[in-house]
C-alpha cells in the first residue's frame, strides 16, 4: 500500500520517520506506511476508523496505537490473538435468521456506526448481510466472549460445517485475508474445487495458530 504525505500528520509520527530516516532502505517489499521501514510479509495492521481501511506497520509503529486514544482516536492496532471457540452458542434457526446466504461470515462492532455489521465473503469481495438486531442480541446475550471483543479490530468467523458451526475469535485483518483469497480462487457459481480446498486450508492453519477459548458464565438475568 502506498503512503501518502499528508499535513495532519501526528508530530510524534512525524519524529519517528526522523529517527528511522537512517536505516538502510530496502531494495524491494513492503514498508510501513507510516514511517516507511522496510517490514517482513508478516506484519502488523492498523484500522483507520475514518476510512475503513488497513494500513501496513512496522510493529514499532503498531505498538504506539495499541491505547484507544492514540492519534485522537483515528487509528486502532489490530491485535494478534486467536481463539478457537467450540463452545459458543449458535444454533441453525439463528444463523437463518441473521440472512447470510453462504456459510461463512464475520461480524464485528463498527464504532462509527455504532453497531455490529456482517460481512461474508464473495467473488467480489467482502459483502455486508443486513443484520437482524434481535437476532444478534440473541447471541451476545448467551455469548459473553463475544460481548468482550475488541471494537473495529476484532471479529467473531463463522465457518457453518456439516457438523456444526466452526466459531473464531479473530483480528480483522484475518478476516480480509479469507475474503482476498476466496477473491482469487472463486470460479463460476460453486467456487470450484480449487477455491474450497484453500478455504478447508485456511481454516485448518487457523485452527492450528488459535488458542482455545475457556467459555464464559453467562450472566444471570436480575429478579424481578
Amino acid at each position: 500500500m502506498a503512503t501518502t504525505a499528508s499535513s495532519d500528520t501526528p508530530p510524534f509520527i512525524e519524529r519517528l520517520r526522523g529517527l528511522l530516516a537512517a536505516r538502510p532502505q530496502a531494495r524491494a517489499g513492503e514498508r510501513c506506511e507510516l514511517c516507511g521501514a522496510a517490514i517482513p510479509e508478516e506484519h502488523r495492521h492498523l484500522v483507520s476508523l475514518e476510512s475503513r481501511s488497513l494500513l501496513c506497520v512496522c510493529r514499532p509503529c503498531g505498538l504506539l496505537f495499541t491505547s484507544r486514544g492514540a492519534a485522537g482516536g483515528k487509528y486502532r492496532a489490530v491485535p494478534e490473538r486467536c481463539l478457537f471457540a467450540p463452545g459458543l452458542r449458535l444454533v441453525e434457526a439463528q444463523w437463518e435468521r441473521l440472512q447470510v446466504p453462504v456459510d461463512i461470515a464475520f461480524f464485528f462492532h463498527n464504532s462509527s456506526l455504532g453497531r455490529t455489521v456482517g460481512f461474508y465473503p464473495s467473488p467480489a469481495g467482502a459483502t455486508e448481510s443486513l443484520l437482524p438486531l434481535a437476532t444478534w442480541d440473541e447471541v451476545l446475550r448467551a455469548n459473553p466472549l463475544v460481548q468482550a471483543m475488541e471494537p473495529d479490530v476484532e471479529a467473531l468467523l463463522v465457518y457453518k460445517r456439516a457438523a456444526g458451526f466452526e466459531c473464531y475469535i479473530v483480528p480483522i485483518d484475518v478476516c480480509y485475508e479469507l475474503v482476498g483469497r476466496i477473491r482469487r480462487r472463486w470460479k463460476g457459481f460453486h467456487g470450484g474445487e480449487e477455491a474450497w480446498q484453500d478455504i478447508d486450508a485456511f481454516f485448518s492453519g487457523l485452527r492450528a495458530r488459535s488458542q482455545v477459548a475457556q467459555p464464559r458464565p453467562v450472566a444471570e438475568p436480575c429478579p424481578s
